[in-house]
């Protein structure tokens, strides 16, 4: 049955709902102090107000200054920090949401994550990564871009838009998330895949990777905070430029890599310059690189006519030269003629001086002085003969004795080694008797104790063994059936039975079987084993 409409409750419209929910929110909550952490901050708004949210691990709060409280106020909101705030609840009807309209503010510490993020900023940094000296040089005309961003928000068209404005370059774009869980891994990997790309591969390798998210607050950036990103980013061998959020943002990010752009407008702006200026300025260097050469040329024509002026003619320069070619020509016969006297009252001086008697006497010196250097060079020859036969003499008596030295030790040594050989196969041979005698020993032991622990000497007690025709042994009474085919096996041999009815014997009353003496192989005459 359905419920009958309830027409006598009163309409309200929207308005005035939101006008008694915000006058019930105003008067329960005209006074409080709220403490959290300052999160959304980016300054004042043009009107002069300050928005923010006021946040915590489990909840978030909507938080405003009005203009003339912001003025009044000596702690200024700071992104971050952790805050105790004096007004009062209200709601904002236009978003039907409530809000503290905060009066007073007072500083209760570091928020958790920025002290979290400078602990982790002051780590990185004594490793190295923040280093100056690390950083590259941007290319100032890269043929390939690299832009790692979220492929569906306003960033990369910005990035794009302000590229086609200045240079057109080829632009790779990796997709990732730009925040959320994941985000992190998604982003270093990206950094760490531009850099694996091989250099002249199907698809080409950037020259600079552009690392860029839009603005938002401290917990929307924190992915570019992890110690991830920001190695991954120190360690790429490609020039990174990040652009992460606004220009008061700053991340992990922007410390480790090579270029800080404030805006990802502003990365695009800097990974390229203004084709147009860069042509009006190649137009204006070429145009003046002409108007030099031509001011070159004509300075080094005047120079040329300015010095052929000053220059004598050639008759002039060879006039001297020639006068002295002249006279030297002049001379050179009478000095031919004196030169060839000279030589030749010297070739008459030599060969007075020169006879055959004087021949012979220099002949004979040397004749007398080789024969006296070839008696002593075999005097010498005779006598290192000597020498040497001396010294192989003694030589070989040293190698004697020593040869009879290292016998007569060889020898000894043998000895020796023959009397512990001996005495070790003496050893090893009552060391292998005693080892038989115990293994032996063993053997009997463990002959005895199989012969303990074998089913055949319980037999032997006047037990008997059951097995059906298969060969596995009966335990119980209730595993055979009347009829069935039994193998019975005594100490002495084995009998086949044949069940006939199984009866329970009670375990106090049962008695021994007794066994009935077996006919030649007739069945008939063995009888029951279940007979009591």
């Amino acid at each position: 049955m359905a419920e009958p409409a309830r027409v006598n409750i009163p309409e309200w419209t929207v308005s005035e709902l939101s006008a008694a929910l915000k006058k019930t929110v105003e008067d329960a909550y005209g006074f409080v102090r709220v403490r959290g952490e300052i999160t959304g901050y980016r300054g004042r708004h043009s009107s002069g107000h300050a928005y923010f949210a006021l946040k915590d691990e489990g909840a978030k709060i909507d938080a405003v200054i009005w203009k003339g409280v912001y003025a009044r106020i000596r702690f200024k909101p700071e992104e971050g920090l952790e805050v105790i705030a004096t007004g009062k609840l209200t709601t904002y009807p236009g978003r039907s949401s409530y809000q503290i309209v905060i009066e007073s503010l007072e500083p209760a510490g570091v928020g958790a994550l920025m002290a979290l993020l400078e602990e982790r900023k002051k780590k990185l940094a004594a490793e190295g990564l923040f280093d100056e000296a690390r950083k590259q040089l941007i290319p100032y005309l890269p043929d390939v871009i690299g832009v790692i961003t979220s492929p569906t928000g306003a960033v990369i068209r910005d990035i794009l838009h302000r590229l086609a404005d200045r240079f057109p370059r080829r632009v790779l774009l990796w997709p990732v998330r730009v925040q959320g869980d994941g985000s992190a891994e998604e982003i270093a990997a990206a950094i760490n895949g531009f850099n694996a790309m091989p250099q002249g591969g199907r698809t080409p390798r950037p020259d600079l990777i552009i690392v860029a998210r839009g603005g938002g607050s401290l917990e929307d950036l924190w992915s570019f905070n992890e110690e991830i990103v920001v190695r991954a980013a120190a360690g790429s061998m490609i020039p990174l430029i990040s652009a992460v959020g606004h220009e008061t943002d700053i991340t992990l990010i922007d410390f480790a890599s090579d270029r800080r752009a404030p805006t990802p407008t502003a990365a695009a702006e800097m990974a390229v310059p203004v084709r147009s200026e860069l042509l009006m300025q190649i137009g204006s260097l070429a145009r003046r690189q002409l108007s030099c050469w031509a001011r070159g040329l004509d300075n080094r024509r005047t120079e040329l006519r300015a010095a052929a002026r000053a220059l004598p003619n050639a008759d002039a320069l060879l006039a001297v030269p020639r006068q002295k070619l002249d006279s030297l020509a002049e001379r050179l016969p009478r000095a031919l003629t004196a030169n060839a006297e000279i030589h030749h009252k010297q070739y008459l001086r030599c060969a007075t001086r020169l006879s055959r008697k004087l021949l012979d006497n220099r002949l004979r010196t040397e004749r007398e002085r080789l024969v006296n250097f070839g008696s002593r060079a075999r005097r010498c020859t005779e006598v290192h003969q000597e020498r040497q036969r001396q010294r192989l003499e003694a030589l070989g008596a040293r190698l004697g004795a020593a040869k009879n030295a290292n016998f007569a030790a060889h020898r000894q040594r043998i000895v020796r080694d023959r009397e512990r050989i001996a005495a070790l196969f003496e050893r090893g041979s009552l060391g292998l008797a005693r080892l038989i005698e115990r293994r032996f020993a063993a053997l009997e032991r463990a002959d005895r104790l199989l012969g303990a622990f074998s089913y055949q000497s319980v037999l032997a007690r006047g037990f008997a063994l059951v097995r059906d025709p298969a060969g596995a042994p009966l335990r119980s009474a209730a595993m055979v059936s009347p009829g069935q085919a039994l193998d019975i096996e005594f100490a002495d041999g084995r009998v086949a039975a044949l069940a006939t009815e199984a009866h329970g014997v009670p375990p106090k009353v049962r008695q021994p079987l007794r066994p009935r003496r077996r006919t030649s192989g007739v069945a008939e005459g063995q009888g029951s084993l279940f007979d009591s």
